[in-house]
């Protein structure tokens, strides 16, 4: 899918916790309505197929519950793109990346071929299953991995052994560290940690500018890789480096530096960058150190100032404001305004932002942020995905265009708001700043509950993790434990349900102020219609 990340490093973030966070944009000229689920263990099947590729996997036993946000219509695939396990690690799948024809020919990618003619007649071809893609990953791993980097190595294993049909990205996070993958042709994979200081912005282009081949096929204490990926770039001639030089430049040898590069991706580099970094360099006119259509602008840098919620919605959500390249703007001209892809787009299907926080208890330790449409109209809501179901307003997306889910409200406010910009930007920008910080008194209240509960007190004692419980911390775990010991922690019963009442709470606060705002935009929306008229009979 055409999407923008960003991963913020634990000591970049405002709080400590290590934070992903991507769009889901789906193809130009189409929307694709997403809901927010609990997947179940039981809901599990251990015979897994891809829908698009007919690519077929064993499962192992004891899957884990986690969430997603996949596709109501389900025609194509689950595309679960974003969720969090019992383990409190979370997966973003994925970023589609760009690659070039050396490394296509090189490692072909492994696609799909339908069958020819039909079975039993002559010159009958039995189908050729393709690889496994975007549409599969977060279903064959997310429910099996205890750790972050335990999420890279199974879906190394699995691109190994089975193939890809496409060039992703890949985010695992848990408490103590991120990692980003991108998969190199049809075989091949590269992984890096985000550095703990660092944030890593990722338009839709291979990112990775710097890379340890030597700690990836050793010690793997930062980089990971595919074993024969020396050989690889060694036989295949891809590394570019005019000079013997270290580290290797994966961006340089397995990405692409295209015209459509400098109108599709790089811009959103340059604006997000230029955001956390205003004053480290000069962004704009005749001097600027990165320009829109820069090759080199970093994949990693520490940002000026420490880096919150609302940071990441807004840069998620940019249309370039404050420069000539913003549509809804007033400087520039015609041309500039529309010259670069700007990051929130008019097909946005969703943002998932997931944040897990060092400092609560296991069981109330991740929340995920969620919000549906194009993310300059809408506002960004935190679920603890540590539940057995979601609200219906987050979950109960259909088809059918209607008010009474997020997804179609939405679309509707951002439809309506497009066309009548300046009239309505004030109603959006108090709704987003309510609805912020309501979310914000949930969490802390919510955490309070939790905290007088006794937090992992209960599961923790189950899991015989009772020397964490001696420490004298009335809010249970805060401290490190064992995967089977969180999990046992995350399964609290009395903690679940909590949990879900706030996120019915939330969610039933958010339904009556998007109501309010949609009330307030079709309201001046109808005002600019062009067959209005000033006068009345009143």
């Amino acid at each position: 899918m055409t999407c923008t990340t960003i991963l913020v490093g634990k000591d970049a973030s405002y709080d400590g916790s290590t934070i992903v966070a991507r769009n889901e944009d789906s193809m130009n000229g189409q929307f694709d309505p997403k809901r927010y689920i609990v997947v179940r263990p039981e809901d599990v099947k251990k015979h897994y197929r891809s829908v698009q590729t007919h690519a077929e996997v064993e499962l192992p036993d004891n899957p884990m519950q986690y969430t997603a946000v996949p596709n109501v219509d389900q025609s194509e695939g689950f595309w679960g793109e974003a969720g969090v396990n019992e383990a409190n690690v979370a997966i973003s799948a994925t970023e589609t990346l760009t690659t070039n024809e050396r490394v296509l020919g090189a490692d072909p990618f492994v696609e799909f071929v339908p069958a020819k003619g039909k079975e039993g007649e002559p010159g009958y071809e039995p189908e050729i299953a393709g690889g496994v893609g975007e549409e599969d990953f977060l279903p064959i791993v997310l429910p099996y991995i205890k750790t972050a980097r335990e999420g890279v190595e199974r879906l190394g294993a699995f691109l190994e052994k089975y193939g890809t049909y496409e060039m992703n990205g890949i985010a695992f996070s848990d408490v103590n560290e991120i990692w980003w993958m991108e998969t190199v042709g049809g075989h091949h994979w590269i992984a890096k940690r985000v550095p703990d200081e660092a944030y890593v912005t990722m338009p839709n282009q291979l990112g990775i500018d710097e890379f340890d081949l030597e700690d990836a096929l050793g010690e793997q204490n930062e980089h990971m890789c595919s074993p024969d990926l020396a050989e690889f770039i060694e036989d295949n001639h891809l590394d570019l480096a005019v000079e013997a030089t270290t580290p290797f430049n994966p961006r340089d040898a397995f990405g692409s530096h295209s015209d459509a590069d400098h109108v599709y991706n790089t811009p959103r580099a340059w604006y997000m960058q230029r955001f956390f970094n205003p004053y480290d360099e000069v962004w704009d006119g005749p001097e600027a150190d990165h320009t829109p259509e820069s090759d080199d602008i970093p994949w990693a840098r520490q940002p000026e100032r420490k880096i919150t919620i609302e940071d990441i919605k807004y840069v998620l959500s940019s249309h370039f404001q404050g420069t000539k390249f913003d549509p809804y703007g007033h400087l520039g001209d015609e041309h500039t305004r529309h010259m670069y892809r700007v990051i929130g787009i008019n097909r946005q299907s969703h943002l998932s932002l997931v944040q897990i926080r060092p400092y609560r208890p296991q069981s109330s330790r991740a929340l995920q942020w969620i919000t549906y449409g194009s993310n300059v109209f809408n506002t960004l809501v935190p679920f603890y995905p540590n539940v057995e179901t979601t609200p219906e307003y987050f979950s109960g997306t259909t088809m059918r265009v209607t008010s009474e889910n997020f997804y179609w409200a939405n679309r509707i406010i951002a439809a309506l708001c497009n066309f009548t910009y300046a009239e309505n930007y004030n109603a959006i920008e108090r709704y987003q700043q309510k609805t912020g910080g309501m979310a914000h008194r949930m969490i802390a209240a919510t955490d309070e509950q939790v905290a007088r509960l006794g937090g992992d007190k209960e599961a923790s004692a189950e899991s015989m993790a009772q020397a964490e419980l001696n420490a004298g911390n009335p809010e249970g775990d805060v401290e490190p434990m064992e995967p089977d010991q969180i999990i046992a922690a995350t399964r609290n019963a009395e903690v679940r349900e909590i949990l879900k009442a706030a996120n019915q709470s939330m969610a039933d606060q958010i339904k009556a102020e998007t109501d309010d705002l949609l009330n307030i935009v079709l309201h001046n929306a109808s005002l600019q219609m062009s067959n209005a008229f000033n006068r009345s009979d009143n």
